[in-house]
């Protein structure tokens, strides 16, 4: 199953979130992404059926090895992407914002420019 941005976008939540808490919930993931339960139980639903989560009996969410690698990937990109706009002058809040929306798009080439560069020129 190939993942669109808003499978990405769920599995970078729970990635976040439990880094946050001991066991993350279909609600947890709807209050902090500001979607409806349907939506999410949706989501939840075709995650789990894509083998990117596991839900036990308790409604506990854990992302899968694949799930896990998906959404590592796709938040690194999201710290780095806000990091290189941040230094380049744009406010915190635009750069989060922007990096969201490009962290999905971005090609693995320019991508590792960009990570390339920030190492060999870190912040001062």
């Amino acid at each position: 199953m190939a993942l669109m941005e808003s499978g990405e976008m769920y599995l970078e939540t729970i990635l976040i979130l439990s880094q946050q808490k001991s066991a993350v919930r279909s609600i947890d993931v709807a209050e902090h992404m500001s979607f409806s339960k349907p939506s999410v139980s949706r989501a939840v639903g075709l995650l789990k059926e894509g083998g990117y989560i596991d839900v036990d009996g308790l409604g506990h969410i854990r992302l899968t090895e694949s799930g896990r690698e998906v959404a590592e990937r796709i938040y690194e990109r999201h710290k780095i992407l806000s990091e290189i706009l941040m230094r380049l002058g744009v406010d915190e809040k635009t750069a989060t914002d922007d990096a969201c929306k490009l962290e999905h798009y971005i090609s693995e080439t320019s991508f590792a420019a960009i990570k390339a560069h920030l190492k060999e020129h870190p912040p001062a």
